[in-house]
């Protein structure tokens, strides 16, 4: 059987396996890169970020426990989200809690921002683009679910809120998602 991520993690710590490093590297950064995009607005600084997370691993001052409930996806994304928040501070920009343009200002063809070429097909360029047009506090989270494949309780520890809280505003995202969606005259069908 493969090593989850979390072995994968702990077995470069322990025996500095460059290899494990690779895979963990080469598996998330494309989607680390996109999420702290939706914080600092800049693709540079997004993928500066990103290595930014990734010395903090190789590094070893972010420490990952496995627990059966802390899977190290989630542990990874609250590393770049704390990195994001912690540039956006340093860089004297006004921060809300979940930061007012989430997401916003994504160019819909990748010739004019590399974020878009990011993005697999249709359907999620789509996606993006409705997550722009709703409100913050469900962007974040939805962005979470749909192109991170995270599950509630994940999202939860990311964004620092109850699982409850964490459902109620995947409900009420998921409702405004699908109503921006067809406001662009595409049929819901996710």
């Amino acid at each position: 059987m493969p090593d989850n991520d979390g072995q994968l993690y702990t077995r470069f710590l322990t025996s500095g396996d460059q290899d494990a490093l690779e895979v963990l590297f080469n598996k998330y950064k494309e989607g680390l890169v996109l999420f702290i995009y939706g914080f600092v607005k800049n693709i540079d600084v997004a993928e500066e970020l990103m290595m930014d997370t990734f010395a903090l691993l190789v590094s070893g001052v972010a420490r990952y426990k496995e627990t059966d409930n802390a899977l190290f996806k989630t542990w990874l994304y609250a590393v770049a989200k704390k990195q994001s928040l912690l540039y956006l501070r340093k860089s004297k920009f006004c921060f809300f809690s979940l930061e007012k343009d989430f997401l916003d200002n994504v160019e819909t063809e990748a010739s004019f921002n590399p974020v878009a070429s990011l993005l697999k097909n249709e359907r999620e360029l789509l996606l993006y683009q409705s997550l722009k047009s709703i409100d913050a506090n469900y962007r974040q989270v939805l962005y979470l679910q749909y192109f991170e494949n995270m599950k509630p309780e994940q999202i939860s520890r990311i964004i620092k809120k109850n699982i409850k809280q964490t459902y109620n505003l995947l409900a009420r995202g998921k409702e405004s998602l699908r109503a921006a969606y067809e406001k662009m005259g595409h049929p819901w069908d996710i």
